[in-house]
């Protein structure tokens, strides 16, 4: 008889359920982790507030676990049982066009189906062992709390966002909102030297950016935003700007306020997806570079692992409950709240 394992699935709107399935066999070339938690991304968060995704959905893809088990042919020198680990849970197939150029985050199955073997759909992070190869496996810091490990996944897309952003030492850096993405691009912006602007109309929310080092914090409700980063750069606009919003007309505030030669970071998704009116002969005459970043590829995630595992990047302050699974719904009810950051649902 296989071992069973708990999983947490969303089978419609507003609606979880906690399944008994079979738990992963470890192959020869894969280490079994135990799950210690996962965070509920943006993405989970959408699905069950809006129920618009295939049924059933076992979301989750920002995981930390311990190994427990160690297939015949990994190597004892690379794993250890017990190991503090983090698990790369987005598919990259290694053979497309972009993978083979080192850009799996555009890889163009990155969305297959990790959960097909349980008869549901999704990443599969919301469970209690994941098995995997140990190419999609990094060794956390013992010393770091699990609960920091946590943000691995989402610190790899925010590396993934400033490397295409090539910031200098002395750069005005804009970072529109101030939710998970937008802190940690503000934290590693001021790694990389720069001078970071951060608009965001939550009051608390400013507060916590300048208490965590940010230079200049502002309302646009109280100030337009373009007018006052110009203001601020005496004229110019920001060198970089990244939209870390989902609003279009924030979008098109975020190209204006980008300045000759400046980069415009289109981070996340846009909804509604309203065309943005872009004149193409002010992109000729300001060499303005609008762009976007959409995942974390091998190199970034690694370059997150390392940002934590040294302390240089400190998230703790972004995470806002950590969510036994036999209370999921509370913890989905939670972060779908807009005064919360992470949550994490523990196994």
């Amino acid at each position: 008889m296989p071992q069973k394992m708990k999983v947490l699935a969303i089978i419609g709107k507003e609606t979880i359920e906690i399944r008994e399935v079979d738990r992963p066999v470890t192959r020869p070339n894969q280490v079994l982790v135990k799950i210690e938690g996962c965070a509920i991304c943006t993405w989970e968060q959408r699905v069950y507030a809006s129920g618009k995704a295939t049924m059933p959905f076992l979301g989750g893809h920002e995981v930390v676990g311990r190994i427990v088990e160690l297939g015949s042919k990994v190597n004892p020198k690379d794993f250890a049982l017990g190991d503090l680990v983090t698990v790369s849970m987005i598919h990259a197939c290694g053979s497309c066009y972009y993978c083979r150029r080192g850009e799996e985050n555009l890889c163009v199955n990155a969305y297959a189906n990790m959960s097909e073997d349980y008869g549901m759909n999704g990443p599969g992070g919301f469970a209690q062992y994941k098995a995997a190869d140990p190419s999609k496996v990094w060794k956390l810091n013992p010393e770091l709390p699990w609960e920091n490990g946590i943000f691995v996944e989402p610190l790899g897309c925010v590396c993934k966002s400033i490397e295409r952003a090539n910031i200098g030492l002395g750069d005005d850096v804009v970072v529109i909102g101030g939710g998970v993405m937008g802190m940690l691009h503000m934290l590693t912006a001021k790694r990389r030297g720069a001078r970071v602007i951060m608009s965001e109309i939550d009051p608390r929310r400013r507060e916590l950016a300048e208490s965590l080092g940010c230079d200049v914090v502002f309302s646009p409700k109280e100030a337009d935003p373009v007018e006052f980063v110009k203001n601020l750069t005496e004229g110019r606009g920001a060198d970089v700007v990244f939209d870390t919003t989902i609003f279009p007309a924030v979008a098109a505030q975020a190209i204006e306020m980008t300045g000759k030669m400046g980069r415009c970071m289109m981070y996340s998704s846009i909804y509604p997806d309203d065309p943005l009116a872009i004149s193409a002969n002010m992109i000729h005459s300001t060499e303005r570079v609008i762009t976007g970043s959409v995942s974390p590829s091998i190199a970034s995630f690694d370059t997150a692992v390392r940002l934590l595992n040294k302390k240089l990047v400190d998230p703790s302050r972004l995470l806002s409950a950590v969510i036994p699974f036999d209370d999921a719904k509370k913890a989905f009810e939670t972060a779908i709240r807009p005064d919360t950051y992470r949550v994490i649902i523990k196994f």
